[in-house]
């Protein structure tokens, strides 16, 4: 994997609210997106369910996709697939997202070569549950 994750990065994403788009919630609470979402709530976040079925989750309005979302959105949170992942990269990076974090398994180096490029914070390969304890967040 050429992609690093940088610390400091994942810590003021963390740490400063903002606005997560979650790509892939809906309002199963047995899938890890469910609780992933509800502890970034938990945070100070704002979370946004981006998932096909546009479902409320968490008390959060629903939406389709990413274009579908209005105001600015700070994080792309993404819980699909990694051969889902790039289309979703290219969709945050289209609305002018400020950041996309790719959970853990999710995977795409070239993805997340071309949110780089075009400004945007990184995560790739973790999970925000993993990665507060270490940063003495939550």
């Amino acid at each position: 994997m050429s992609h690093r994750n940088d610390p400091a990065v994942m810590e003021r994403l963390l740490r400063t609210p903002g606005r997560w788009a979650v790509v892939g919630l809906s309002d199963n609470p047995d899938r890890i997106a469910y609780g992933v979402a509800r502890f970034v709530q938990g945070l100070g976040h704002e979370i946004v369910p981006v998932h096909p079925k546009a479902e409320a989750v968490h008390g959060a309005t629903g939406y389709a996709t990413l274009d579908d979302v209005p105001g600015s959105i700070d994080v792309v949170d993404v819980f699909v697939n990694s051969a889902l992942a790039g289309e979703v990269v290219d969709q945050a990076i289209a609305v002018g997202a400020k950041a996309v974090w790719l959970q853990l398994g999710v995977i795409d180096e070239g993805a997340a070569a071309r949110a780089a490029s075009a400004g945007l914070d990184v995560v790739m390969d973790t999970c925000p549950v993993i990665e507060a304890p270490k940063f003495g967040v939550g």
